[in-house]
């Protein structure tokens, strides 16, 4: 709840007009307690779940031109039927587990690391540098545990192996896992607004590019014109889905947003070599029908 009864006196508080971004967040949070404001973070995840990964689903289902000619393992195909058995997974796991998760993170980033509520609301500049930092801090941290989880056989066969059900993934795929791995690799996703502190509204933010982005990952699909192929380092869908493709035996591309970890490390050296005779064989039909 603002610590204001009025626009004019947060405007006092604050020392100047209040934008139409403050003015909104005023009037929809003012008289809200902020546990309650808090919770808003389980509805963005949810809508983040259910809604973005539906266009492909459906290019999917209909192998819709253009489109499906770019799917990245064209010989397997789910069914409506698997896909929404995936998505109830998803959802059982994200009410038994990421939401009441949610709830009871409140006390830790509200009260104890600083997680803001209130006025003034962030500006661009500061919301863009915090998202970077956190998006490298993720990628970094969560490089280390996913391999963790297949270089240790016990973590392999009885946690991270759920998730590679889909050896070929579908957007429902990225967040079904093991709740233990949820847990888990829920530690780097919250590290970033841990060690540098932000308003909600980033935060919200945050959690939902970064499930956006585990979803496009998961998708089945390189489509050469995504606006992501702009962005320094993107692994993208072809880069992970090579990872699911090789299964439990993988040692590659344990990255979950860039490449320079597995590049760095040498963990796509299996990537690379596949990439090249590809690229051989793609040159080699070429000078056939020339």
């Amino acid at each position: 709840m603002l610590p204001y009864a009025t626009l004019s006196e947060a405007e006092v508080a604050i020392g100047r007009n209040l934008t139409a971004a403050e003015t909104l967040w005023f009037n929809y949070t003012g008289k809200m307690p902020d546990l309650m404001v808090y919770c808003h973070t389980i509805a963005v995840l949810f809508c983040v779940y259910s809604l973005s990964p539906l266009p492909v689903v459906l290019i999917e289902l209909k192998r819709l031109n253009p489109f499906d000619s770019h799917k990245i393992q064209p010989k397997v195909r789910l069914s409506f039927k698997e896909m929404f058995r995936c998505y109830k997974d998803v959802m059982f796991l994200f009410f038994c587990i990421v939401g009441p998760l949610q709830f009871i993170s409140y006390p830790l980033f509200i009260k104890f690391v600083g997680i803001r509520m209130g006025l003034p609301l962030p500006s661009v500049w500061e919301v863009v540098a915090q998202l970077v930092v956190y998006f490298l801090i993720e990628d970094y941290t969560n490089y280390w545990l996913h391999r963790f989880l297949h270089v240790n056989r016990w973590g392999y066969e009885n946690i991270h192996r759920v998730h590679h059900e889909y050896e070929a993934p579908i957007g429902y795929a990225a967040p079904y896992a093991h709740w233990v791995e949820i847990l888990l690799l829920g530690v780097p996703t919250f590290l970033g607004p841990a060690m540098v502190p932000c308003h909600l509204i980033t935060f919200w933010l945050w959690i939902a590019l970064r499930q956006l982005e585990a979803i496009d990952t998961h998708k089945g699909y390189e489509f050469p014109w995504a606006i992501t192929k702009l962005i320094p380092f993107y692994g993208g869908a072809d880069h992970h889905d090579y990872h699911h493709y090789v299964g439990g035996q993988s040692h590659s591309n344990f990255a979950s947003v860039f490449t320079y970890c597995d590049f760095i490390y040498g963990t796509d050296k299996g990537y690379r070599y596949q990439k090249k005779m590809q690229k051989k064989l793609k040159e080699g039909s070429y000078k056939k029908s020339d």
